[in-house]
């Protein structure tokens, strides 16, 4: 897997159920490395340090295979990387493959699979309207979050290295599924609560569903 962009946003203000907002999704290439701290992306924007940023999700990811499908569906936007929040644009990155707890070597950082992303409805306003949300939990492919383990650059061409498979093969994939759909997998939920890696809070929201 490849860096294809580095990605950094400036808050950005919109309107939202007649409230006047913040922003950082809306994220566009720069021609600086990245330096990936612990909590967050080094010069980046976090309006809502609730559900962005931290331990967990200190920094997303987002694959270069899926864009020609979003550009299809939105035509009429004004494309470039960044378009969904994301911090690097990866080449070659499947959240069907990649597995949570997986750690990779993302240039001089050491990085661990965490989550997948959970759109909300700034991703809507960043793509124009709301029905985005469904198409994107629908599409499957919800880029993933790291966790930081060792601090480091990344920079456009440098590669996203598998160090460490974990044991439990819980895909980015499978867990966006469980988290979203109404009717659990079972051996797919157990799989997730049994999976370390899984932040902690996630892992006890799906043992409710154990029957």
């Amino acid at each position: 897997m490849k860096i294809v962009s580095t990605n950094i946003g400036e808050p950005t203000t919109f309107t939202w159920n007649g409230k006047e907002e913040k922003t950082g999704i809306f994220k566009y290439p720069i021609n600086v490395p990245l330096y990936l701290t612990k909590n967050d992306v080094k010069n980046d924007t976090i309006i809502d340090r609730v559900h962005h940023g931290g331990e967990n999700k200190a920094c997303y990811l987002f694959s270069t295979n899926f864009y020609p499908y979003w550009k299809r569906k939105y035509p009429h936007l004004d494309w470039n990387w960044g378009m969904f929040g994301e911090n690097l644009t990866i080449e070659g990155l499947d959240e069907s493959v990649i597995s949570v707890g997986d750690i990779y070597k993302l240039g001089t950082a050491l990085v661990q699979i965490s989550q997948p992303r959970e759109p909300c409805y700034k991703l809507g306003v960043r793509f124009g309207h709301q029905k985005i949300l469904k198409e994107f939990i629908d599409h499957g492919h919800p880029g993933t979050y790291v966790k930081i383990l060792e601090e480091g650059v990344v920079k456009t061409g440098d590669s996203m290295v598998l160090i460490e498979q974990n044991q439990n093969r819980l895909t980015i994939q499978q867990l966006y599924r469980v988290i979203l759909q109404k009717e659990k997998d079972m051996k797919i939920l157990k799989m997730a609560i049994e999976n370390m890696a899984v932040p902690v809070y996630k892992r006890e929201r799906l043992q409710k569903y154990i029957t």
